[in-house]
């Protein structure tokens, strides 16, 4: 049993701000109903890499891993009788989570006030790069833009180059651990007085929230895998093309036991190289950490897959997939011992239309399948 079994979600969110978020409410066992369509395809299931044909949309193990345990389900949001349809799920659930254009659920009909005349309760969670409300409110982008404006992509590279953007939309990434958050809540707030609420979520603000100490400095100067707190703090060449081994020392007795386990007289980066480069990463951390020396092997893709301590807490789970095959996906990353999750492949597109809209919601079998050949739910 989930911890939030019982939990009701309305997803229209698409690439990664929102259903990032849904998917950790969904393996913790809420019902997220995603909405899509086949007219306005989430990018996500066009984004790489892909199972076969990438023209396949629900061959992209980006979306497979970003929509575990949901369900999918097609709707025409430019189509009345699809946004009738659409307002039944808002009947139906706790939560609606939205990451569009600024205006888009207004002129649809789906704006908070509109919600509160279907629901009065109900929550409305919109994440976008920049916020509904102050001079940027209308602005439309994705993580990488709110990497250039939180600063990420000032303080990225080495000293005296130019900005360098963050290798992923990290924006994508950190927003919806807050907007899980606000959801929580927000639903203990109405579990207390009974009344729902509209959360917004930017993405530029919880990228600044994460470096925020940074900007508490008088000067902040980019010093690329330097840290000026440290005696020693990089990143070096161990055995093997491309193998590397990070390596921080902090204080004489680490730096004393980096000699000594390195066969070296001092602390110069060359000597540190030399030395690093004729042994396998693995091996020299375990001998490192024995040692007392922070230190870590840089570890590529494949490494991350075979990682022995995140196969020993079940990060990745194996599930059979109709287009992927089997595949590993990736679980909460925390055990709740009492009411652990269970994570759930990702839906093809559609795949639920009939047990959501007849099954769930009871609505006429008959009129449900005229609204598919008709296209008001594609």
């Amino acid at each position: 049993m989930g911890a939030l079994d019982g939990l009701k979600i309305a997803d229209f969110s698409w690439v990664g701000a929102g259903p990032r978020a849904t998917k950790d409410l969904a393996d913790n066992g809420a019902t997220v109903i995603k909405i899509e369509s086949r007219k306005r395809l989430d990018l996500g299931r066009m984004s790489p890499p892909f199972a076969g044909n990438p023209k396949d949309v629900d061959g992209s193990a980006f979306f497979a891993q970003t929509n575990t345990s949901k369900k999918s389900v097609t709707i025409n949001l430019s189509d009345p009788r699809g946004i009738e349809i659409a307002r039944r799920l808002v009947a139906w659930a706790d939560v609606v989570v939205e990451n569009f254009g600024a205006g888009f659920m207004e002129r649809i009909g789906l704006g908070y006030q509109a919600l509160k005349e279907i629901k009065p309760n109900i929550i409305l969670a919109s994440v976008s790069v920049a916020g509904r409300t102050g001079p940027m409110a209308g602005f439309r982008g994705y993580g990488n833009s709110a990497a250039a404006h939180s600063g990420h992509a000032w303080l990225t590279g080495e000293a005296g180059s130019p900005p360098q953007m963050p290798p992923l939309a990290y924006g994508d990434v950190v927003a919806p651990m807050f907007l899980t958050v606000a959801i929580l809540a927000a639903l203990e707030h109405r579990a207390q007085t009974g009344e729902g609420q509209h959360i917004d979520v930017s993405q530029i603000e919880p990228m600044v929230h994460v470096i925020a100490d940074l900007y508490a400095q008088d000067e902040v100067e980019k010093t690329g895998n330097d840290d000026g707190d440290f005696i020693l703090h990089g990143v070096f060449p161990a055995r093997g093309e491309d193998q590397w081994i990070a390596i921080v020392i902090e204080n004489d007795r680490q730096a004393e036991a980096l000699k000594r386990e390195l066969g070296i007289a001092s602390l110069d980066r060359e000597a540190i190289s030399t030395a690093t480069s004729a042994q396998d990463k693995f091996s020299l951390f375990d001998r490192l950490a024995a040692a007392g020396v922070p230190a870590g092997p840089v570890l590529d893709g494949k490494n991350v897959l075979e990682n022995p301590e995140l196969a020993a807490a079940g990060h990745f789970v194996k599930l059979d997939h109709p287009v992927m095959g089997a595949s590993n996906m990736p679980a909460p990353p925390y055990v709740l011992h009492g009411t652990p999750g269970k994570v759930e492949r990702a839906p093809c597109l559609g795949e639920h239309n009939r047990e959501v809209f007849i099954d769930m919601l009871g609505l006429d079998a008959n009129h449900i399948e005229t609204l598919i050949a008709e296209g008001s739910l594609a």
